[in-house]
Protein backbone atom coordinates (compact mmCIF):
# COMPACT_ATOMS: atom_id res chain seq x y z
CA UNK A 1 0.00 0.00 0.00
CA UNK A 2 0.94 3.64 -0.60
CA UNK A 3 3.75 2.62 -2.96
CA UNK A 4 2.71 4.26 -6.25
CA UNK A 5 3.52 7.80 -7.38
CA UNK A 6 0.69 9.27 -9.44
CA UNK A 7 1.90 11.85 -11.99
CA UNK A 8 -0.53 14.21 -13.67
CA UNK A 9 -0.04 17.83 -14.72
CA UNK A 10 -3.68 18.61 -15.43
CA UNK A 11 -5.43 19.51 -18.66
CA UNK A 12 -3.68 22.80 -19.53
CA UNK A 13 -0.07 22.62 -18.30
CA UNK A 14 2.54 22.19 -21.03
CA UNK A 15 6.25 21.50 -20.88
CA UNK A 16 9.22 21.48 -23.22
CA UNK A 17 10.50 18.24 -24.76
CA UNK A 18 13.59 18.54 -22.52
CA UNK A 19 11.46 18.92 -19.37
CA UNK A 20 9.50 15.80 -20.31
CA UNK A 21 12.73 13.83 -20.67
CA UNK A 22 13.97 15.17 -17.31
CA UNK A 23 10.73 14.11 -15.60
CA UNK A 24 10.94 10.70 -17.28
CA UNK A 25 14.49 9.97 -16.15
CA UNK A 26 13.87 11.41 -12.70
CA UNK A 27 11.01 8.95 -12.27
CA UNK A 28 13.01 6.08 -13.76
CA UNK A 29 16.04 6.75 -11.57
CA UNK A 30 13.88 6.88 -8.42
CA UNK A 31 13.00 3.19 -8.97
CA UNK A 32 9.54 4.01 -7.68
CA UNK A 33 6.39 2.45 -9.12
CA UNK A 34 4.41 5.13 -10.96
CA UNK A 35 1.32 5.91 -13.01
CA UNK A 36 1.97 8.86 -15.34
CA UNK A 37 -0.85 10.52 -17.27
CA UNK A 38 0.60 12.02 -20.44
CA UNK A 39 -1.81 14.00 -22.59
CA UNK A 40 -0.96 14.04 -26.31
CA UNK A 41 -0.59 17.85 -26.09
CA UNK A 42 1.52 17.89 -22.90
CA UNK A 43 4.62 19.01 -24.80
CA UNK A 44 4.25 22.55 -26.18
CA UNK A 45 4.21 22.57 -29.98
CA UNK A 46 5.30 18.95 -30.27
CA UNK A 47 4.12 15.41 -29.68
CA UNK A 48 4.55 13.98 -26.18
CA UNK A 49 7.05 11.25 -27.01
CA UNK A 50 9.20 9.56 -24.39
CA UNK A 51 12.64 8.10 -25.07
CA UNK A 52 12.33 4.39 -26.00
CA UNK A 53 15.04 3.58 -23.43
CA UNK A 54 12.85 5.06 -20.68
CA UNK A 55 9.83 3.01 -21.76
CA UNK A 56 11.95 -0.16 -21.90
CA UNK A 57 13.57 0.46 -18.51
CA UNK A 58 10.31 1.19 -16.67
CA UNK A 59 8.00 -1.29 -18.41
CA UNK A 60 7.72 -3.52 -15.32
CA UNK A 61 7.01 -0.78 -12.77
CA UNK A 62 5.76 2.23 -14.69
CA UNK A 63 2.36 2.67 -16.30
CA UNK A 64 1.66 5.37 -18.89
CA UNK A 65 -1.86 6.54 -19.74
CA UNK A 66 -3.43 9.41 -21.67
CA UNK A 67 -6.23 9.84 -19.10
CA UNK A 68 -7.54 8.31 -15.89
CA UNK A 69 -10.23 9.05 -13.27
CA UNK A 70 -8.03 11.12 -10.95
CA UNK A 71 -10.21 10.96 -7.83
CA UNK A 72 -10.27 7.16 -8.06
CA UNK A 73 -6.49 6.97 -8.46
CA UNK A 74 -5.81 9.36 -5.58
CA UNK A 75 -8.18 7.53 -3.25
CA UNK A 76 -6.77 4.09 -4.13
CA UNK A 77 -4.78 2.51 -1.26
CA UNK A 78 -1.77 1.94 -3.56
CA UNK A 79 -1.29 5.67 -4.20
CA UNK A 80 1.31 7.16 -1.88
CA UNK A 81 2.31 10.40 -3.60
CA UNK A 82 1.15 12.83 -6.27
CA UNK A 83 3.44 14.72 -8.66
CA UNK A 84 1.16 17.56 -9.71
CA UNK A 85 0.84 21.04 -11.18
CA UNK A 86 -1.11 21.98 -8.01
CA UNK A 87 -4.22 23.17 -9.80
CA UNK A 88 -6.96 23.88 -7.26
CA UNK A 89 -9.04 20.78 -8.05
CA UNK A 90 -5.99 18.50 -7.99
CA UNK A 91 -4.85 20.03 -4.70
CA UNK A 92 -8.27 19.53 -3.08
CA UNK A 93 -8.58 15.98 -4.42
CA UNK A 94 -5.12 15.12 -3.11
CA UNK A 95 -5.88 16.53 0.34
CA UNK A 96 -9.25 14.80 0.48
CA UNK A 97 -7.55 11.50 -0.45
CA UNK A 98 -4.78 12.05 2.11
CA UNK A 99 -1.97 11.98 -0.48
CA UNK A 100 1.08 14.29 -0.14
CA UNK A 101 2.38 16.13 -3.19
CA UNK A 102 5.41 17.09 -5.19
CA UNK A 103 4.42 20.42 -6.70
CA UNK A 104 5.38 21.79 -10.10
CA UNK A 105 3.14 24.84 -10.62
CA UNK A 106 2.68 26.17 -14.15
CA UNK A 107 0.51 29.31 -14.03
CA UNK A 108 -2.43 31.08 -12.39
CA UNK A 109 -3.37 30.05 -8.87
CA UNK A 110 -1.01 27.08 -8.99
CA UNK A 111 1.91 29.03 -7.50
CA UNK A 112 -0.27 30.10 -4.58
CA UNK A 113 -1.57 26.57 -4.05
CA UNK A 114 2.00 25.27 -4.17
CA UNK A 115 3.15 27.89 -1.66
CA UNK A 116 0.43 26.89 0.81
CA UNK A 117 1.05 23.15 0.34
CA UNK A 118 4.81 23.50 0.80
CA UNK A 119 5.26 26.32 3.34
CA UNK A 120 2.04 26.60 5.32
CA UNK A 121 0.42 23.16 5.42
CA UNK A 122 3.52 20.95 5.18
CA UNK A 123 1.98 18.55 2.65
CA UNK A 124 4.06 19.32 -0.43
CA UNK A 125 7.57 19.77 -1.81
CA UNK A 126 8.24 22.10 -4.74
CA UNK A 127 10.22 21.25 -7.86
CA UNK A 128 12.18 24.07 -9.45
CA UNK A 129 10.57 25.41 -12.64
CA UNK A 130 13.61 24.21 -14.61
CA UNK A 131 13.05 20.63 -13.45
CA UNK A 132 16.10 18.38 -13.56
CA UNK A 133 16.14 14.60 -13.31
CA UNK A 134 18.37 14.54 -10.21
CA UNK A 135 16.03 16.86 -8.30
CA UNK A 136 12.97 14.89 -9.41
CA UNK A 137 14.59 11.60 -8.37
CA UNK A 138 15.57 13.03 -4.98
CA UNK A 139 12.11 14.46 -4.28
CA UNK A 140 10.30 11.27 -5.34
CA UNK A 141 12.55 9.18 -3.09
CA UNK A 142 12.05 11.60 -0.18
CA UNK A 143 8.28 11.74 -0.67
CA UNK A 144 7.88 7.97 -0.80
CA UNK A 145 10.41 6.82 1.80
CA UNK A 146 12.20 9.69 3.49
CA UNK A 147 11.61 11.33 6.86
CA UNK A 148 10.18 14.47 5.31
CA UNK A 149 7.80 12.33 3.26
CA UNK A 150 6.63 10.50 6.38
CA UNK A 151 5.96 13.81 8.12
CA UNK A 152 4.05 15.10 5.08
CA UNK A 153 1.92 11.94 5.06
CA UNK A 154 0.96 12.53 8.70
CA UNK A 155 0.08 16.16 8.01
CA UNK A 156 -1.99 15.43 4.91
CA UNK A 157 -4.00 12.84 6.87
CA UNK A 158 -4.74 15.59 9.42
CA UNK A 159 -5.88 17.88 6.58
CA UNK A 160 -7.98 15.03 5.16
CA UNK A 161 -9.74 14.71 8.52
CA UNK A 162 -10.35 18.47 8.61
CA UNK A 163 -11.85 18.30 5.12
CA UNK A 164 -14.14 15.44 6.12
CA UNK A 165 -15.21 17.27 9.27
CA UNK A 166 -15.96 20.41 7.27
CA UNK A 167 -18.62 18.58 5.26
CA UNK A 168 -20.60 17.80 8.39
CA UNK A 169 -19.70 20.77 10.58
CA UNK A 170 -21.58 23.92 11.55
CA UNK A 171 -20.73 25.84 8.35
CA UNK A 172 -22.29 23.08 6.27
CA UNK A 173 -25.38 22.97 8.50
CA UNK A 174 -25.82 26.75 8.26
CA UNK A 175 -25.47 26.67 4.47
CA UNK A 176 -28.02 23.85 4.22
CA UNK A 177 -30.43 25.78 6.47
CA UNK A 178 -30.04 28.91 4.32
CA UNK A 179 -30.69 26.95 1.12
CA UNK A 180 -33.83 25.43 2.63
CA UNK A 181 -35.11 28.79 3.91
CA UNK A 182 -34.24 31.06 1.00
CA UNK A 183 -34.20 28.96 -2.13
CA UNK A 184 -36.50 26.03 -1.50
CA UNK A 185 -39.28 28.04 0.21
CA UNK A 186 -39.42 30.43 -2.77
CA UNK A 187 -40.27 27.56 -5.11
CA UNK A 188 -43.44 26.66 -3.20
Amino acid sequence: PKSVVYVNFGSITVMTPNQMVEFAWGLANSNQTFLWVIRPDLVAGDLAILPPEFVKETKNWGLLASWCPQENVLSHPATGGFLTHTGWNSTLESIYAGVPMICWPFFGEQQTNCWYCCTQWGIGMEIDNDAKKNEIETLVRELMGGERGKEMKKKVVDWKQKAENATTGSAYAILEKMINQVILTQKK
